[in-house]
């Protein structure tokens, strides 16, 4: 392996680390998967995590259930639905009728493979008697505009889904299910990842083998082992409130010496009612980088291992000690972060990446 203290090839490396192909061909080589008669794969990387399946099982009929424009290589035989994150919309719909459809067609004795990552919750939905897609909508809008934490979402959510939380495979009547989770939560619990979408109900009348194949640990140390520099952090404590985060990530980086800090998880941000475009990522580094200004020989990189930051196409962005001049105030408190980071050409987009185990920070301190 090459060692780099290059921060975005260091992030990169990270990202590499846990594609979903790459996880999923691990996982057959491994011998964890038998032969399946049918194949689901939903979520951000549901793509590339079909795609050694296919490979491997080119006569299991395979469904795929990803975001817009995460389609393209899809395997050529699958069914590929797209629909919208991270609100749901009515294609999100038809995904979720078609995945209960899917698992209710599996007859006795078959084996299922599904494979999930996140965004799932809201790529697919068949909402409880009731509620209607605009109740969906609202509610959703409402909790990321608060700043909920996911583990708080995804409960909302389950409890108002006839899919979620074990209930989709609960229509399963073939003999064993197989699941390979790319894990973008704290804990790597699969009835969080997707709102468990891919778990079991409880006493499954069949044989289940849930697997965790990709993690925000093996993307933090993935870059640990590219770094040329020394590791002086490597902890997913990346949750909570950006306005508690930022007063210790910036005293954490000021504090520590030269080497390499590498954080993952999730945090979340409070909306102002008519906010801006970007993402939890870019208003973090945001933040971050009023805070480092004119600090010499400090780049923090802050971006979604997916690819995507809030509704933008951009990943996140990477700041030092130059990006930051008073006009950023104004783009903080109107949660307007992408045009301004844009303007001073801080803006990270890599496209789909293939992955999606919430978010990494590394910052290089020379």
């Amino acid at each position: 392996m090459e060692l780099t203290n290059n921060i975005l090839s260091l992030w990169q490396a990270g990202v590499q680390a846990v594609r979903g192909d790459v996880a999923v061909a691990r996982a057959i080589e491994d011998g964890l998967v038998p032969k399946p008669e049918r194949i689901i794969a939903v979520g951000k990387a549901a793509v590339a995590m079909a795609i050694p399946a296919c490979e491997k099982w080119p006569d299991a009929p395979c469904l795929v259930v990803t975001k817009y424009d995460h389609a393209a290589d899809a395997p050529t035989r699958a069914t590929v639905l797209e629909a919208a994150h991270p609100v749901p919309d009515a294609a999100s719909i038809i995904a979720g009728r078609a995945l209960q459809e899917a698992v209710a067609d599996c007859g006795p004795g078959t084996h299922l493979l599904m494979l999930v990552s996140g965004g799932a919750s809201a790529l697919a939905e068949v909402p409880s008697e009731g509620l209607s897609l605009t109740d969906l909508m609202d509610s959703t809008n409402a909790l990321l505009a608060s700043g909920a934490a996911i583990a708080e979402m995804n409960a909302h959510r389950t409890a108002r889904s006839q899919i979620k939380g074990g209930k989709l495979l609960a229509g399963f009547g073939g003999a064993r299910v197989t699941t390979l989770a790319l894990s973008d939560v704290e804990g790597d619990a699969l009835a969080t990842i997707g709102s468990g979408i891919a778990d079991a109900p409880s006493d499954p009348p069949f044989a289940f083998h849930p697997h965790i194949v990709a993690s925000n640990t093996i993307a933090r140390d993935a870059v640990a082992a590219s770094s040329a520099l020394p590791v002086t952090a490597n902890a997913e404590t990346l949750y909570g409130d950006i306005s508690d985060l930022v007063p210790r990530l910036s005293a954490q980086v000021h504090s520590a010496p030269s080497g390499v800090m590498i954080l993952g998880g999730e945090p979340v941000v409070v909306l102002p009612p008519t906010p801006g475009k970007g993402g939890r990522n870019m208003a973090l580094a945001l933040h971050l980088a009023r805070e480092i200004a004119g600090t010499k020989g400090l780049r923090v990189l802050v971006a979604g291992t997916d690819g995507t930051d809030g509704p933008t196409d951009a990943a996140g962005a990477l700041v030092d000690g130059q990006t930051w001049d008073a006009s950023g105030a104004d783009a903080l408190a109107r949660a307007d972060a992408y045009p301004w980071l844009e303007a001073q050409g801080a803006l990270i987009k890599s496209g789909p990446t293939g992955t999606n185990v919430a978010d990494l920070l590394v910052a290089v301190k020379d």
